[in-house]
């Protein structure tokens, strides 16, 4: 069977109420009448303290309401709050644990079906081609126009339908094409692609995919021509070289057979391609190399060589935000000079190729690369750079205003909880001195290094007091008639009554110094690991 996940509160409920997992109806309904006698609005005249009474006995009222019903609570003890919060209606047919479980878990997968078919994976793309030269002759500017659209919609666990199509302009002429494929997902190494393409070049065909090792692959595809009866055959294999490094071969028959070999290299920093191309009619080599200089931007150089094809090509791109990237090319070849531009977004990419001369002119070369080249670096230097080291200093700042401010409020939230507990928690430290009891003399909460910091000294300076939170005032309050303290295994500190993470997602440590029956104690606990005082092991 497949483990149960694991609550990702931390169980604040029960530690709210000061509770172990395994706590009787008896036990939560005493520990909910403990601090509802303590936080009952009613008790207060003061229009602050009342506020602050109010707040924490709904919270106690909210935690007592959940732990209370039987349904409820084991849906909690499961799923934590998601499972209290994903909709599932409660009623007399659910009374055992395991029927509850039952019915989250098709909960869960209904809604992990409905996320699935959410997410349906559209890309397109829209080409449009200029050329200066054909302009500079009396003609239109625009030389081309180029159009594709593509859509991935899972209609099952197992299935996914892809729909695309394309269309190109160019001049008077224009072809498209329509193209439909099903996925078929065999198993978990291997699937199936039974695809159709209606236009230009209608054909229909079969491709399989298989994981032959952990680190091997391998495709095999039957492709048939609906305009002359021709038949493609086609085989890959793709391998792992590195941890960073695929190499590839790719061998089609039929009217257009050729033999492929590339690889591909990849990390943070830079990536890497390159391919070699035989067929029996032409042949190629193509190569790139993108750097990334930041996370924000890169540099791109490539070349083709081959029986169709001589050009090279050089420029850079940026990303401007989270899902949008510009950049612009430089491209020298037998076609002459060009500039391309590319913005993509979010899948979707829109490419301006500019042919700017059909002659390869020295100094319209030279030119042509430095000048767009020199106002780049000028603008990034003195205009882009700092305008963007200024926007992330400033939402670093608006970030740490954003959590110190919420830091704040909780501090309060929690000292004001405090105020709260505080009478009784005197009455109960009292009545321990009178009879030479536990009484809880210093206890801090917070960053497990200033904790073992202010462990070695008698006052807390004001670098260590901002990660950390005096607790002794709700620590006496919970000590029990007997004289005992108990925080339970599993239970986040920070989720008891009167305390707050003052540092979130870093270590915490609990500092509890105490004394019982005249001796002095010692003790320091991990964030969800379980306490018991008083204990000789702890003395000093």
């Amino acid at each position: 069977m497949a483990p149960e996940p694991e609550p990702e509160d931390g169980r604040e409920l029960y530690a709210l109420l000061h509770l172990s997992p395994e706590s009787s109806d008896e036990e939560i309904r005493r520990a909910y009448r403990q601090y509802a006698q303590i936080y009952h609005p009613d008790k207060y005249q003061d229009p602050q303290m009342k506020d602050v009474a109010t707040e924490n006995f709904q919270r106690i009222r909210d935690a007592y309401e959940v732990l209370s019903d039987e349904n409820k609570r084991q849906i909690y003890d499961i799923y934590g709050m998601e499972g209290l919060n994903s909709g599932l209606e409660l009623g007399p047919k659910l009374n055992k644990p395991e029927e509850i479980k039952r019915q989250l878990d098709e909960l869960r997968r209904r809604k992990e079906e409905e996320k699935f078919f959410v997410h349906a994976r559209s890309t397109g793309s829209v080409i449009a081609n200029f050329s200066v030269p054909q302009y500079l002759d009396g003609d239109n500017i625009m030389k081309g126009m180029g159009m594709s659209s593509q859509i991935e919609l899972p209609v099952s666990k197992l299935n996914t339908v892809t729909v695309g199509g394309n269309l190109v302009v160019n001049g008077a002429a224009g072809t498209g094409a329509a193209t439909a494929v099903l996925r078929h997902q065999l198993s978990s190494v291997s699937s199936i692609d039974f695809m159709a393409t209606v236009g230009l070049r209608s054909l229909i065909g079969v491709q399989t995919f298989r994981q032959i090792s952990p680190n091997s692959t391998a495709t095999s595809g039957l492709a048939l021509s609906l305009r002359d009866g021709s038949i493609n055959l086609s085989n890959g294999w793709t391998r792992q070289l590195s941890e960073n490094t695929v190499g590839n071969i790719q061998l089609v028959l039929g009217n257009e057979s050729n033999i492929s070999v590339g690889w591909q290299k990849k990390d943070e920093k830079f990536s890497a391609t390159g391919e070699v191309k035989i067929g029996t009619n032409s042949f190629g080599a193509s190569a790139h190399y993108t750097h990334h200089f930041s996370s924000k931007s890169h540099g791109r150089v490539a070349g083709r060589v081959g029986s169709t094809a001589l050009d090279f090509e050089i420029g850079g791109g940026r990303r401007i935000s989270e899902f949008s990237t510009v950049r612009m090319l430089y491209n020298i070849g037998i076609q002459g000079v060009s500039w391309r531009f590319e913005l993509n977004r979010a899948g979707q990419k829109l490419v301006i190729p500019v042919l700017l001369s059909t002659d390869l002119n020295a100094l319209f070369v030279t030119g042509a690369f430095a000048i767009p080249s020199t106002l780049y670096f000028l603008l990034q230097t003195y205009v882009v750079k700092p305008y963007y080291l200024k926007r992330e200093k400033q939402k670093t700042l608006e970030k740490m205003d954003s959590l110190s401010t919420q830091l704040t409020e909780a501090r309060q939230a929690a000292k004001k909880a405090q105020r709260l507990l505080e009478p009784v928690s005197n009455r109960k430290k009292n009545k321990q001195l009178e009879n030479d009891g536990l009484v809880i003399t210093k206890a801090l909460y917070g960053d497990r290094k200033k904790i073992k910091e202010s462990s070695e000294l008698s006052d807390i300076d004001d670098n260590i007091a901002s990660q950390v939170l005096d607790v002794t005032i709700p620590l006496n309050f919970l000590v029990t008639e007997a004289g005992q303290l108990k925080l339970h295994e599993g239970i986040k500190k920070s989720g008891i009554m009167g305390f707050y993470d003052p540092c979130p997602g870093d270590p915490k440590l609990l500092l509890v110094e105490y004394t019982f029956h005249g001796q002095q104690y010692k003790v320091m606990a991990d964030d969800y690991g379980a306490l018991l005082i008083p204990q000789d092991i702890h003395r000093i």
